[in-house]
């Protein structure tokens, strides 16, 4: 049997093309970078994709509205006070129709606004238009949460990148910093700052800027613990790299991915935080508009005119809900236990 093996003819075997052996050889899957993965694994996230659309069409719509805002969103007109929503001719439920003493009557009709003027959310209880002021009350919330954005992009990174990479003392030293800062509740850093600006967005800002990065500063600082002794941070240090240049170069794109998840967990947080105060009545003063003063003008005439506190209630629902199904998708995509 071995010997029949042995003496195989030629014309048993039969030459390999190049293109055959090209192809048997070619990896299969395509090359990614980091970045390209994670968005290739977060497109697989419907509800992340969604929500992502969602976020851009309200942030243009907000932003837009600073040059084509339907109507200037501090007019008053007392005769079009409490309309309720049309739009064009009307239909079920935005047909300017108000029950009165159990009866339906034209709201429009009573209240003599010319044919063709209409109010899509209706207006408010100074003939003030809704629409136009939760578009100024969302770019508002947007505002807030560019500055949240930034002082942990600027403070909480540094800070906790500067402590995690020292350690010891150092590191001791700024983690009880931390832990005194974050002792002192927000509303009381807040109520400080009242008293010595004026209620506002500025006072909203500081309150921010005081506390709202230390969240940020600690997971930061534990990353980079972490990463400090890997065998590429020795090795960029035994090449003589200076600390700058290590942050730069290695440090911080590895910490991108906390960064990015971190962020989209800061945003709704601080969206939350200013609707909370304007509610309650010192976060951003009258006569200028938030999501959180208009929930509270709504809900006094709730039980008559619901749509004054539904609308910028489902505002502020949509954005957080997209927010956080943004940044769980996000944490998916950058974890790299969740290839597929």
């Amino acid at each position: 049997m071995a010997d029949e093996k042995m003496n195989l003819p030629k014309d048993a075997f039969e030459p390999l093309k190049a293109d055959e052996q090209l192809n048997n050889e070619r990896i299969a899957a395509p090359s990614l970078t980091f970045l390209q993965d994670a968005w290739r694994r977060l497109k697989k996230n419907k509800a992340a994709v969604i929500s992502l659309w969602v976020l851009i069409i309200i942030i243009v719509l907000a932003i837009g509205s600073i040059w084509f805002s339907p109507r200037n969103p501090n007019a008053q007109n007392a005769s079009y006070a409490n309309l309720p929503p049309k739009i064009g001719n009307g239909f079920w439920g935005f047909d300017g129709k108000a029950k009165v003493a159990g009866t339906l009557v034209d709201s429009y009709k009573q209240a003599g606004v010319p044919k063709g003027t209409y109010y899509v959310l209706g207006t408010d209880y100074l003939g003030r238009d809704l629409l136009s002021r939760i578009l100024f009350g969302t770019r508002i919330s947007l505002l807030v949460a560019c500055v949240a954005t930034f002082f942990d992009l600027v403070i909480g990174v540094a800070y906790g990148m500067f402590s995690g990479w020292y350690g010891g003392r150092v590191d001791n030293i700024m983690q009880r910093v931390l832990e005194v800062i974050s002792s002192v509740p927000n509303l009381v850093v807040v109520i400080l700052m009242i008293v010595v600006f004026k209620p506002g967005i500025f006072s909203i800002s500081m309150a921010i800027a005081i506390t709202g990065w230390i969240t940020m500063a600690r997971l930061v600082r534990a990353q980079t613990l972490k990463m400090k002794d890997q065998e590429f941070i020795l090795a960029a240090r035994t090449l003589g790299e200076s600390t700058k240049k290590i942050a730069l170069k290695h440090l911080l794109p590895n910490l991108s991915s906390t960064i990015i998840i971190q962020l989209m967990f800061t945003i709704p947080t601080a969206i939350f935080f200013e609707a909370f105060l304007s509610f309650i009545g010192i976060g951003i003063s009258a006569p200028n508009a938030s999501l959180g003063t208009l929930l509270n003008d709504g809900y006094k005439t709730f039980r008559f005119l619901p749509y004054q506190m539904w609308y910028p209630a489902a505002v502020l629902s949509i954005i957080m809900i997209a927010f956080n199904l943004l940044a769980d998708g996000l944490r998916d995509a950058f974890d790299p236990r969740t290839r597929g």
